[in-house]
């Protein structure tokens, strides 16, 4: 069995590990913190509007190409509210350009990744909240890397504000020209970054120009089951949807695919995500990586399914990803369609996820912010 370390659920509570963290962003900062930054450099307090006008609402990241501010100003309110945060490594494609994987480079080294996917009625991005991840669960790519560090608010927005431009250039053949969802899947565990994820969801919410203008129906904010966290998340007053990565219906396995749980039993964790669904009304999204001859027995659908019964919640089937050295292998298709008749035959709803991005190791559980993946980039990055 793996042993997880303790490991602060708040990055500022103490004896958290602090980090180098980049510099201030206009991101990090809401409207008036913003104009209160601009006024204290000598300007006009609207023009925190106009260079947040830029960034949100026309996906501007370049100052240069914001030519209604004063040549004179310019360059000081973009060291000051827009620092260099992301610098594109590489960005990878595959499904015909619909599925888009970016790898970034932190101002202190640490590497992150995000992707893009389009379908035909919506763009969903899916983010990264930590450079690595120190959940350790033993079948995820990005787990088995460690924890480098958390993310700012900026370092995380930035990445959906980027991905946003893409979709607006029209990159995203067959797909709304609009960024509509994200979803905080991509490396690390969101509730263990919690402060600065809740202001990033606020940024991605709040209207332009103070934010992105997201619907909070349309942020999904997964966990392994940080319990205290997920009780403190209920009480934000946000209508964004709670994923939980169950990935097993009893204590005994799932002390071995995610080892939080050896602090938080899976009665914990379904608990608290009953009493966050029971405070939001927003079902709640089970994740479960299907995965062959450990966790994808009939028995265990059965005691899914009764753990499950009459509550507000989708299961989400997830076909394992293949992740490198992994001893570990997707459960075969009929085993998959059997799991699904059973929870649904228990009442409960339940579809299998699309696999999207395998391609470029983009998929769930194989983001590991790898600087070499032998595979050809699709196309150079501009940030």
């Amino acid at each position: 069995m793996t042993s997880l370390p303790l490991i602060p659920v708040d990055p500022d509570a103490p004896g958290a590990r602090r980090a180098a963290m980049p510099p201030q962003h206009l991101a990090d900062l809401d409207l008036a913190g913003r104009k209160d930054l601009v006024t204290k450099l000598g300007e006009a307090s609207f023009r925190a509007r106009q260079i947040s006008t830029h960034y949100f609402g026309r996906l501007v990241r370049d100052p240069a190409l914001m030519t209604d501010l004063p040549t004179s100003s310019r360059e000081r309110l973009a060291d000051q509210l827009l620092p260099r945060l992301l610098t594109p490594v590489r960005e990878l494609a595959c499904d015909d350009g619909a599925t888009r994987k970016a790898l970034w480079r932190l101002h202190d080294g640490s590497l992150v990744e995000s992707v893009l996917m389009g379908y035909p009625d919506r763009v969903t991005v899916c983010i990264s909240s930590q450079a690595g991840c120190g959940m350790a669960c033993p079948f995820c790519a990005t787990g088995q890397a460690g924890l480098t560090r958390n993310l700012s608010t900026a370092e995380i927005v930035d990445q959906a504000v980027y991905l946003a431009g893409v979709a607006a250039s029209g990159k995203v053949a067959g797909s709304p020209p609009r960024l509509s969802h994200v979803v905080f899947m991509g490396m690390g565990e969101p509730l263990a970054n919690y402060n600065r994820v809740v202001t990033a969801i606020r940024r991605l919410v709040a209207p332009a120009p103070e934010g992105l203008g997201l619907s909070q129906r349309h942020i999904t904010v997964s966990t392994v089951g940080l319990v205290p966290a997920i009780h403190r998340l209920a009480s934000e007053d946000l209508s964004v949807t709670l994923a939980l990565s169950l990935h097993a219906p009893d204590d005994e396995l799932r002390d071995e695919l995610v080892p939080v749980n050896q602090r938080w039993k899976v009665c914990e964790v379904l608990d608290a995500a009953w009493a966050y669904a029971a405070r939001t009304g927003r079902r709640v999204s089970i994740e479960y990586a299907m995965i062959k001859d450990v966790n994808d027995q009939p028995w265990r659908a059965d005691l899914l399914g009764r753990l499950l019964a009459g509550k507000l919640a989708h299961v989400n089937l997830i076909p394992l990803n293949p992740t490198p050295g992994s001893r570990w292998d997707a459960s075969p298709k009929p085993v998959e369609r059997e799991f699904v008749r059973r929870l649904r035959d228990a009442g409960v709803s339940t579809t299998v996820r699309d696999t999207r991005g395998r391609e470029i190791d983009g998929a769930c559980g194989q983001l590991a912010a790898a600087e070499d993946s032998g595979t050809d980039p699709a196309g150079e990055m501009t940030a």
